[in-house]
């Protein structure tokens, strides 16, 4: 059956409608002027400018120390969590905690935060925002490997376990390669959540220690430039790049597993 073309307007108006914003946003990115709502020609000079702006750098730097610590913190943990939530437990109370970060609004989630390291008395710096965004990032991991954990063929730990393997080795040689493919995906979603997490880093990290987006919207409080546009633009890319190495590795995963 052939379907009327007029089902498909909706479809590609919303795409559309999503994606016209961001191809204005990296053309004017190459604008030669100063106007970020007139193009006047093709040049690389903002790009040049953004390489050379210490703020821009400090917050790269920053934010990457958070982005990669905190991954590896929510990734493992988040993995043990959707393991034993799956596994070991049947309460609907733990699995509703293990999700609740994920759920939460940000606003709500930072501002408890702030209480709490105020209530222990830690110092906000690139550490008291590693912490909240692994709390912020393990929700998804164990959403997303929990996830994967139905797609596991238990009969396979059974036999490992039937053969006189211990549980650790059961689940590094049996479980945690079938949950890889969880694993990975969870991770990059992670760190791009950290990335481009704002809220959060700005109740928690210390004025010397500013991430990415917050020097992004200091940058924007004074109205948006080319160099703004610049810098989104390497941003889109950067999470191009994450996703396509995402659903390659997930399946080269799959395909060895």
């Amino acid at each position: 059956m052939r379907r009327p073309r007029l089902l498909y307007v909706p479809f590609w108006a919303t795409y559309v409608f999503l994606y016209t914003p961001i191809v204005v946003l990296v053309v004017m990115s190459f604008n030669s002027g100063k106007s970020p709502y007139s193009f006047t020609g093709l040049s690389l000079k903002w790009y040049g400018k953004l390489a050379g702006n210490a703020l821009v750098r400090e917050g790269l730097v920053n934010t990457l120390i958070v982005a990669a610590g905190s991954t590896v913190l929510a990734t493992v943990l988040g993995t043990l969590l959707a393991v034993g939530l799956a596994r070991h437990t049947r309460s609907r109370v733990l699995d509703t905690l293990g999700v609740l970060p994920a759920v939460l609004p940000d606003l709500v989630l930072a501002i408890g935060l702030l209480v709490f390291y105020a209530a222990v008395r830690m110092t906000l710096g690139l550490q008291s925002v590693l912490l909240a965004h692994t709390v912020f990032g393990m929700a998804f991991v164990t959403a997303v490997v929990r996830t994967r954990l139905t797609h596991v063929d238990d009969s396979l730990e059974e036999a490992s376990r039937d053969l006189g393997a211990s549980p650790f080795t059961t689940f590094v040689r049996v479980t945690l390669p079938q949950l890889m493919p969880g694993i990975v995906a969870g991770a990059l979603l992670a760190f791009t959540l950290s990335v481009d997490e704002f809220v959060i880093a700005f109740f928690t990290a210390a004025p010397t220690t500013p991430t990415l987006p917050i020097v992004i919207y200091s940058m924007v409080r004074f109205g948006v430039t080319p160099e703004i546009n610049a810098l989104a633009t390497l941003l889109l890319a950067v999470s191009f790049t994450v996703v396509i190495a995402a659903q390659r590795m997930t399946r080269l995963t799959e395909s060895l597993s």
